[in-house]
């Protein structure tokens, strides 16, 4: 298979664990709709949001037990613009999310890279960014 004939993303989907369910898809939905991301399938105990297909769940753990937050995981979301990421933080943060890190340039990352990081209402650690081109950094 050639390499232009391979799909853009090495990922098909990822999922977090949720110990509250219904709360976790409240803050989800809000937070999410900052990126213009919607939860796109839903059943008892789990959703997927993307903008096309499900790309990100939230869920009960299918064993019964206990969710808990991965030490050093976190899953980064693509924004379209610094707003976005903005709101991202802020809407977070409104419904009860922690800041991990306040919207920003990561110039450790690259001098492009603007992001926001809140913990969610499990503890895990969720990112908003994008790489600003080069003259739009308002």
């Amino acid at each position: 298979m050639a390499s232009s004939d391979l799909p853009p993303s090495v990922l098909s989907h990822v999922s977090l664990g949720t110990n509250d369910y219904s709360r976790a898809k409240a803050f989800y939905d809000a937070v999410l709709a900052t990126l213009q991301i919607r939860c796109v399938m839903d059943f008892d105990g789990g959703a997927g949001y993307g903008r096309k297909f499900p790309e990100f769940w939230i869920q009960s753990p299918l064993d019964g037990g206990r969710a808990n937050a991965g030490n050093g995981v976190h899953i980064a979301f693509l924004a379209n613009t610094i707003n976005e990421v903005n709101a991202f933080h802020a809407k977070a943060l409104e419904l009860g999310g922690k800041d991990d890190g306040a919207p920003g340039y990561r110039p450790e990352y690259t001098p492009e890279y603007y992001a926001a990081f809140v913990r969610d209402l499990d503890g895990n650690k969720i990112e908003a960014m994008l790489m600003v081109k080069e003259g739009s950094k308002g």
